[in-house]
């Protein structure tokens, strides 16, 4: 979801358009899929989540009639649930969205706003690889965002998110941090400095 420093939206808009048209290949013409529904501007397509490449920077979306659609992605795409923000990687298999799509000029769609309709039931909290324990002091908390810094020890600042689907004792968890407090809980590193909480303990 990173971008590479020192290129601008536009380089990143093109690359993502030449994935988009590699992996729609295989999965049916997107002009079939979309066609009629996109004009030149943004608009809505529904579908189930089927899996989310963050190398590729694309979400693949399945639509009621059974086509997949490739949506292109990059670090400014919203994923919106109970008017709360979150990153695309906290999407899982089987959410439910609605996403505003752009067309690009390549032929290739692009979206900025997820927006998950219906999370998939129950939680991957703790299973799953990559998911490592973590501990820290808070020292700020962004309850807008979902997101809550901690210093983890040698100098090392982490910016935390709490997935869309937590439960309520982590939400509750969660709305109770205050600087200063702290917390253990197991995460799973986006990048170096970005952690994706799956369960406070």
């Amino acid at each position: 979801m990173r971008l590479i420093p020192g290129t601008g939206r536009s380089s990143v808009v093109v690359a993502l358009a030449c994935l988009a048209v590699t992996a729609c290949t295989n999965a049916g013409t997107i002009g079939d899929i979309l066609g009629s529904v996109l004009g030149g501007g943004s608009n809505l397509v529904a579908g189930t989540v089927r899996a989310v490449d963050t190398r590729a920077q694309q979400i693949q979306l399945q639509e009621s009639n059974g086509q997949t659609v490739a949506l292109g992605f990059d670090n400014k795409t919203k994923v919106v649930y109970q008017d709360r923000n979150y990153s695309v990687t906290s999407l899982e298999y089987g959410d439910q969205v609605s996403a505003r799509v752009q067309q690009l000029q390549n032929g290739g769609y692009y979206t900025d706003s997820v927006v998950v309709t219906q999370p998939v039931s129950g939680s991957t909290t703790t299973s799953g690889s990559g998911v490592q324990t973590l501990t820290g002091t808070v020292r700020s908390v962004d309850r807008n965002n979902g997101l809550f810094t901690i210093d983890a020890g040698n100098g090392v600042l982490l910016t935390v998110s709490l997935v869309y689907n937590a439960s309520n004792a982590d939400v509750t968890r969660f709305n109770n941090l205050r600087s200063g407090d702290y917390v253990r809980f197991y995460g799973v590193y986006l990048n170096n400095t970005r952690v994706e909480l799956r369960q406070f303990y």
